[in-house]
């Protein structure tokens, strides 16, 4: 993992991404224009800040790494497990699909999804030139999005889940994120044994570690080569958003993947 700077951004970058011929990057909160308690570069037009600052940060990033704004192709994230693929950007006056994952194979069109403690999973095919941003939460975890997203992948673009490169950014930690014993009961239904890994207990509380979740449901669709970033957003609010962390009144940090055009 690498932490970069740009026109004011800054975001890092997946060392095992790197040399391929793909752009991504991880946005932090900073070189925006939103005023606390979104600030700096909130791209949630959900959360209550102002339209034009959130427009305005979209813009930047844009602008900044030189894609088209129109190249964009977002998706109203709903805690699911679907996920779609596009050869197409989003156009503005097409509402944004329900999906919480997104893949393509169409140099020109930006992948583009926001976070605030939920996972951001990367996925890049070197051998089909694929690419795909996966939001889990605990119930995209538990429901396997990230399997789901490379079973897609495999059907979409013929990729052979072995030769996949993943990436987990930046999200909550176990010690940051407690959960109710219905959390617990719906990885046990799903995990059986197993869920176990995922848990652990203090004065009689869940914590859950969606880092190791997803890198074993990835483990198990096949995928060999996962980076871990390890970054807490939780405990990093000077970067981060953090719906927990922030006690719901924060923004979205935005991840951007494209593959580049040769």
């Amino acid at each position: 993992m690498v932490f970069q700077e740009k026109n004011g951004l800054r975001y890092f970058q997946f060392a095992n991404f790197q040399g391929l011929p793909i752009f991504h990057a991880v946005l932090t909160r900073r070189g925006g224009v939103s005023q606390p308690p979104f600030d700096t570069l909130n791209t949630g037009g959900t959360v209550g800040d102002d339209p034009q600052a959130v427009l305005e940060n979209h813009q930047h990033i844009y602008n900044t790494f030189g894609y088209p704004f129109a190249s964009r192709f977002d998706v109203w994230q709903v805690h699911g497990n679907y996920v779609m693929c596009t050869d197409k950007p989003r156009t503005i006056r097409t509402p944004h699909p329900k999906a919480d994952g997104i893949l393509t194979n169409t140099p020109g069109v930006t992948l583009f999804m926001r976070f605030a403690d939920c996972v951001p999973i990367l996925l890049v095919d070197p051998e089909h030139k694929a690419i795909g941003i996966v939001h889990a939460g605990w119930q995209g975890t538990y429901k396997r999005i990230a399997q789901q997203a490379v079973e897609k992948m495999t059907v979409c673009f013929g990729t052979k889940p072995e030769t996949l490169l993943a990436g987990i950014g930046p999200s909550i930690c176990q010690s940051c994120y407690q959960v109710g014993s219905e959390v617990f009961q719906a990885f046990t239904a799903a995990f059986g044994d197993a869920a176990q890994r995922y848990f652990m207990q203090n004065d009689g509380d869940w914590y859950l570690d969606l880092w190791k979740a997803n890198a074993d449901v990835l483990r198990q669709a096949g995928v060999r080569q996962i980076e871990t970033a390890g970054i807490c957003t939780a405990c990093n609010l000077a970067d981060w958003y953090s719906h927990r962390g922030e006690k719901g009144k924060t923004g979205r940090f935005a991840v951007l993947m494209c593959i580049e055009d040769n």
